[in-house]
């Protein structure tokens, strides 16, 4: 039995099971560090018995990913105040005295994903997460894609027809990013309302769905996907999908001669099959994880070497 932490800056899910379908969830707002880990913790010790093997976190960020540095585990630079450089995956490690496995929340819901949902027996995907911000979890080769920090997708660099759309985007360190141009917040400033109150006809679909097909034409020619699986709240308007597909295979206007990507595109840009448990069961695998690497470590210890 594993443990399982989705850390978002409004809320936290915790759950504790083996797979999505017997997870015992709870969700709890987002508070103080300490007040939050302990509701997190207390439950996951009240629903396991005391039975747990590791526990997985999903974080919101940025966090340190990096398996050497001093503040591996730590949330750094977020703007949730308090939670600056907090080390959450050490404090749930204090608490419970069992592995624990860490990355960020969109990396998890990757893995959910590949484990269990639309990325199920595909070895090489892409996750993204269109809403408050944009973001995406790489799948190369069953492992996930962290190279010197983790993959920033969303701060990617698109054409922007100044004459089409004069809107200068929202983000406050590259202004119209694909973030800038195409997050849920972008599209509100953009158009005076949220996302959620637009209709299908608004024009403001037709341009979403452009942006996140440049986004994806870049993925496309550099990640090179075998498949891509697009979530969050802005991708809750369903009629968005067949428009990027669309769009995708026009902007590549038959460079990538793949059948996925020409004639199976409906069945490469696709929702997550998980829905709103992919970054949950995500978790879950981080712990399995967490788990299998301390019983590696611990069979390569030698009876003559535990003695010592």
């Amino acid at each position: 039995m594993f443990g399982a932490i989705e850390g978002g800056g409004t809320k936290f899910v915790c759950a504790v099971g083996t797979k999505p379908d017997d997870l015992v969830v709870n969700q709890l707002p987002t508070t103080t560090p300490d007040e939050t880990i302990h509701h997190a913790v207390n439950f996951l010790k009240e629903k396991s018995g005391g039975n747990l093997k590791a526990v997985g976190i999903g974080s919101f960020g940025p966090v340190d990913l990096r398996p050497g540095s001093p503040t591996f585990g730590y949330i750094t630079s977020t703007p949730k105040p308090g939670w600056q450089n907090f080390d959450f995956a050490g404090a749930v490690r204090k608490a419970l005295d069992i592995p624990v496995g860490f990355d960020t929340d969109v990396d998890a819901a990757a893995l959910g994903e590949g484990r269990w949902g639309a990325g199920h027996g595909v070895s090489d995907l892409l996750y993204l997460t269109v809403g408050t911000g944009i973001g995406a979890g790489v799948i190369v080769n069953g492992q996930i894609l962290h190279g010197l920090i983790h993959p920033e997708v969303g701060h990617i660099r698109i054409p922007h027809d100044w004459k089409r759309d004069p809107y200068g985007g929202c983000c406050p360190f590259h202004g119209d990013c694909l973030e800038g141009l195409a997050s849920g917040p972008s599209i509100g400033k953009r158009w005076g309302k949220a996302a959620e109150t637009l209709p299908a006809e608004h024009p403001a679909w037709v341009l979403e769905a452009h942006y996140l097909a440049l986004g994806l034409a870049n993925w496309v020619c550099t990640l090179s996907p075998k498949r891509m699986i697009l979530g969050g709240g802005v991708m809750q308007q369903q009629w968005l999908f067949p428009m990027i597909r669309a769009e995708l295979v026009q902007i590549l206007n038959g460079y990538v001669r793949s059948d996925e990507v020409v004639e199976r595109v409906d069945q490469y840009v696709v929702p997550p099959k998980l829905g709103n448990r992919s970054g949950i069961a995500g978790a879950l695998v981080l712990a399995e994880k967490a788990f299998q690497e301390q019983q590696t470590r611990a069979a390569r210890v030698s009876p003559t070497e535990s003695v010592r």
